[in-house]
């Protein structure tokens, strides 16, 4: 029986979480994890959910399932790098192209401390031009846009779009797309963009 202190102490390390992730990035689960460590799903699962802690032979047997060391569970920047602070002061601005004066839109990059992420974040400032003039670009994956104030025009394909403050869309980034400010000032959302 583990003291209050022990468990706290291994708490920290934060093993079962990293388990999951092991296995949710190999899209696997608990029974088929049981069947290569020869270890069943139910122990398994209190594992991942920090209800009992693994000896090292068993974590042992886990860790080469996954080609990890052992280390990987008690290594702490593992946990760190799931969280990341963007501070404001420390955020570098970017304009849409080279060009500053001209540019349709700048951002921010939230989430640029972040390593192994899934998604990428951006604090976005749209500026009044002409629709014509907004530049179409594309990406692979899905993006999701929150106006957070002034109107937003947006043209996905040959669809033109007016988001207005707190509106919202997520749609296909795989098709051309553009974005300016249809107010008489900027315009200000967060986008997120998923590869």
């Amino acid at each position: 029986m583990l003291t209050s202190t022990l468990a706290d102490g291994l708490r920290e390390y934060a093993i079962g979480e990293k388990l999951r992730a092991l296995r949710l990035r190999k899209k696997m689960g608990l029974v088929e994890l049981g069947q290569h460590t020869k270890l069943s799903a139910a122990l398994l699962s209190k594992i991942e959910r920090g209800k009992l802690f693994p000896t090292l032979p068993t974590l042992l047997r886990i860790a080469m399932v996954f080609s990890v060391g052992i280390d990987f569970f008690f290594t702490k920047d593992r946990k760190q790098r799931v969280l990341a602070i963007s501070r404001h002061k420390e955020r570098l601005q970017f304009p849409e192209g080279a060009k500053t004066s001209e540019a349709a839109y700048s951002f921010e990059s939230l989430d640029f401390r972040a390593t192994e992420r899934k998604l990428n974040a951006f604090y976005a400032e749209f500026h009044p031009i002409d629709p014509a003039q907004a530049i179409l670009h594309q990406h692979d994956g899905v993006e999701f846009l929150f106006v957070l104030a002034g109107r937003l025009g947006l043209r996905i394909g040959s669809d033109n779009l007016l988001l207005d403050s707190r509106d919202s869309i997520y749609f296909d980034s795989s098709v051309a797309h553009g974005y300016w400010s249809a107010a008489r000032k900027k315009t200000t959302a967060i986008v997120v963009t998923v590869p």
